[in-house]
Formats: structure tokens, sequence, C-alpha cells
């Protein structure tokens, strides 16, 4: 998972904070979420609610997995967690803002 930049990513204050997150790499895109959530409310991961108290975590992983004829080109989910929501899309992206 790779910080990235955009209008603001200042944990706790700012207006957003985004990651891209690599489908490749061996991290679970749950993780990378969890952790996403964690800085931008200045809150240890294990002090958040689980992610499948929100969505269906084995869902969102098949929902952005690579596929057989490469990476989906499309779309996007967006969902509440831990008082944020959160928009994860098909490029890698993602997007953490307060709820």
């Amino acid at each position: 998972m790779t910080e990235m930049t955009s209008e603001s990513t200042q944990p706790t204050g700012g207006a957003s904070y985004a990651v891209q997150y690599d489908r490749l790499d061996d991290e679970p895109l749950s993780v990378a979420v969890a952790d996403a959530v964690a800085t931008f409310t200045d809150t240890e991961v294990t002090e958040l609610e689980p992610l499948h108290y929100s969505i269906n975590a084995d869902a969102l992983e098949r929902l952005f997995e690579p596929r057989p004829d490469g990476v989906r080109s499309g779309g996007s989910v967006t969902f509440s967690y831990n008082g944020c929501q959160v928009t994860v899309a098909s490029d890698g992206e993602v997007v953490v803002e307060q709820d």
C-alpha cells in the first residue's frame, strides 16, 4: 500500500486521506482499508470495530481481486466504517473521509 497525496492527507482534521492499494501485493484489501481508516482517525487499528460489521470483507476482496483477463477496469464501492466514509476504486485507490 502506498500513501498518496491529495488536497489533504492530514490524519485527524484533514478533509480526506488516500492510499494506493497494490492488488498484486500479498496484503489483503481489508487490511489496507483498516490501516487507512486507523491512520485517518489517528486510532490504533486494533481499536477499530471489525470491518465485517460494516461490509462483507470477503466480497470486497473478491470484487477487486485480479481476474484471469487482467484487473477490473472500472467501478467503486463506498461504505461507512468506524465513523468514516470509505471508497475503494477499481484502480486501487482507497479514500477515507469523515462520515
